[in-house]
């Protein structure tokens, strides 16, 4: 059974690091309740943050998620990611732009954290990325830097902690050992885990990083490490692996269209039991984002991770954007939810 229909927009807990002010907040929709079943072994404490995410803002209860990331200024400079909306140079713009469109989380680098989390961080859950890479120095096998951890995030009253994997890159189990690291002290704090897997190194090619036997072995990958959301990015028709293609092509597994695609990402990922969503990508024209999303949804997929696509936006243009692309998979939801006879 998939998450159910969406039961409409629940209080935002307050004073999230208290445990007390996490509890279960009004009427809780099936969706959700369902989602946390999927995690037996975890404390209560982290279930009632991932609760919290998973209630907030628009889609809030509906089982989807839209996550606003900003780590671009890190990962590829801050003139490329912020010149074409100036506002975006200031970390509590996108904290502003998160809670304006009804986002359900926003996931950022320790500085901006610390600028931002004292005035949002009771509205506004906020995941903590932990690790980044520069993009002044790339080589053939990366591996981004650890510069924040679950001290940091509890001590500014973070929802949830983030990291991120390269699967076929030569440091990968350097990288697969800090995440477990990681996984044992967000476990202990009471702190989910987000991980972003984007395949890339000498392991892979430059079109097999998005293909989709490629993609759904990161997802994969992801849950089998302890990730409560898994971020990958949208899978391409390529297959990289000749075994995969025979598995896949002897087993009829449909590949056509990217919601085939992503139906085998999702189904990858403990059969649909754990949350993954896509990222928005580079910048692109609203039609073409809207139909992506549309296609993601289509194919089971939990909702999105939107950075580019919607900060590099004016104000108004990325929180009317963001709010259609909440509309598309509150609307698969919904459709899901009455197909398998789910009420809230």
């Amino acid at each position: 059974m998939r998450p159910g229909a969406r039961v409409g927009r629940l209080p935002v807990a307050r004073d999230p690091g208290d445990s007390a002010s996490l509890q279960e907040v009004g009427p809780l929709s099936r969706a959700v309740d369902e989602i946390l079943s999927w995690y037996p072994a975890d404390q209560p404490a982290t279930l009632r943050r991932l609760r919290r995410i998973l209630e907030q803002g628009r889609t809030g209860g509906s089982g989807r998620l839209v996550v606003l990331p900003v780590d671009q200024g890190v990962e590829h400079g801050p003139g490329r990611s912020f010149a074409v909306n100036p506002a975006g140079y200031d970390p509590r713009y996108h904290a502003r732009l998160a809670l304006d469109a009804g986002c359900s989380a926003h996931a950022l680098p320790l500085g901006a954290a610390r600028v931002v989390a004292p005035a949002y961080a009771q509205d506004l859950p906020l995941i903590l990325k932990c690790n980044g890479a520069d993009g002044l120095f790339v080589g053939g096998d990366p591996q981004p830097a650890v510069v924040a951890g679950v001290e940091e995030a509890l001590a500014l009253g973070c929802a949830a902690v983030g990291f991120t994997i390269y699967p076929g890159s030569a440091r990968r189990n350097a990288m697969y050992e800090q995440l477990r690291a990681l996984a044992r002290d967000a476990d202990a704090a009471g702190l989910p885990l987000v991980v972003w897997s984007y395949p890339r190194g000498s392991g892979v090619s430059q079109e097999g990083r998005t293909a989709v036997d490629v993609v759904a072995y990161a997802a994969h990958l992801a849950c089998q490490l302890g990730a409560h959301i898994v971020k990958v990015k949208p899978p391409s028709p390529f297959l990289e692996s000749d075994a995969a293609r025979t598995a896949l092509t002897g087993a009829g597994v449909p590949l056509d269209t990217l919601a085939d695609r992503v139906r085998h990402v999702v189904q990858s990922a403990f059969d649909g039991r754990r949350i993954v969503i896509f990222s928005g990508g580079a910048a692109k024209g609203t039609a073409e984002v809207l139909e992506e999303n549309r296609q993601t949804a289509a194919g089971g997929g939990f909702g999105t991770i939107m950075g580019r696509n919607s900060f590099q936006r004016p104000h108004g243009q990325a929180v009317r954007l963001l709010r259609q692309v909440m509309d598309i998979h509150m609307a698969a939801a919904a459709s899901g939810a009455r197909e398998a006879g789910v009420t809230p």
